[in-house]
């Protein structure tokens, strides 16, 4: 196990929690029967919790099938997505030639593509078009790492015993019992039009999905079973878990499409239980 808590993401992740895991963390219980993550994106708080040993299994799922691909891909052949990865180069004709083939008969191949696109595309965006084609352009960096072949073969020990699925977050959640936990980090409501970065995949996740979301966040209360979640802080998502306990706090961003509009904003973490019961 020592070797697999070394794991890190694989992808950069708009909103991703490299940063807050700690906060994220202490929110969990100590010891877990099953871990869910249900918007799973670069999964940071999963690998922190593996390397922590607090979970006896775990569900990662998501909507959006090219990014369930790229982890059935890793574990099931972590040796093919790395071969395909070495045949691309960080240039940019080759990142429009690679982004131009969007389905491939290989869903090793098509793995090794959305890692690549991730590595090569601008600020490490996932958006798509309403017909489902990635549409982020090239990126600029010094000395991209496309292919970390060894945190992809540690990503692969990690995910042996992973239940990866591709589906909505209420078809999974429905699953989790007493004793389980779920941490929720799914596409946030936009606190401005030009902070809208919810494209991840091509189907919108809005206001109603975030009703929705509000609602299982009070049928896993009832069912005992812990649940955190991460938001913008808006009046809306104020108003959805205002019965909740609702922690600030307070984190860098770099993504908006205004470069005056960027640098820390406030995000809510959010825990299914009365201040009573909180961890914090």
């Amino acid at each position: 196990m020592s070797r697999v808590g070394a794991a890190r993401p694989v992808l950069k992740w708009a909103g991703g929690k490299a940063r807050l895991v700690d906060s994220i963390c202490a929110q969990l219980p100590e010891q877990i029967e099953t871990y869910y993550e249900p918007f799973v994106g670069g999964a940071a708080v999963f690998f922190a919790l593996a390397r922590q040993k607090k979970f006896k299994q775990a569900v990662l799922s998501d909507r959006n099938p090219e990014l369930v691909n790229v982890y059935r891909s890793i574990k099931a052949d972590v040796e093919g997505v790395i071969r395909a990865l070495h045949e691309w180069k960080y240039d940019e004709d080759c990142y429009y030639r690679v982004r131009d083939i969007y389905k491939t008969k290989s869903l090793v191949k098509q793995a090794a593509r959305t890692i690549y696109l991730n590595k090569t595309g601008y600020n490490g965006l996932y958006r798509v078009n309403r017909s489902g084609q990635f549409n982020v352009p090239f990126g600029r960096y010094t000395n991209p790492n496309i292919c970390d072949e060894r945190n992809l073969r540690l990503v692969s020990e990690c995910l042996e015993h992973v239940s990866l699925v591709e589906a909505d977050f209420e078809e999974v959640c429905e699953k989790a019992e007493f004793g389980d936990a779920v941490y929720f980090d799914p596409p946030y409501l936009p606190v401005s039009d030009t902070a809208n970065f919810t494209s991840y995949d091509k189907h919108p996740f809005g206001l109603e999905e975030h009703k929705r979301l509000a609602k299982m966040f009070s049928k896993l209360a009832k069912r005992k079973v812990t649940a955190v979640l991460s938001n913008s802080d808006t009046p809306e998502t104020q108003a959805l878990f205002k019965q909740w306990t609702v922690g600030l706090l307070q984190v860098p961003r770099a993504i908006n499409s205004r470069a005056t509009k960027r640098g820390p904003v406030s995000e809510m973490l959010v825990v299914n239980q009365k201040p009573h019961g909180s961890r914090a």
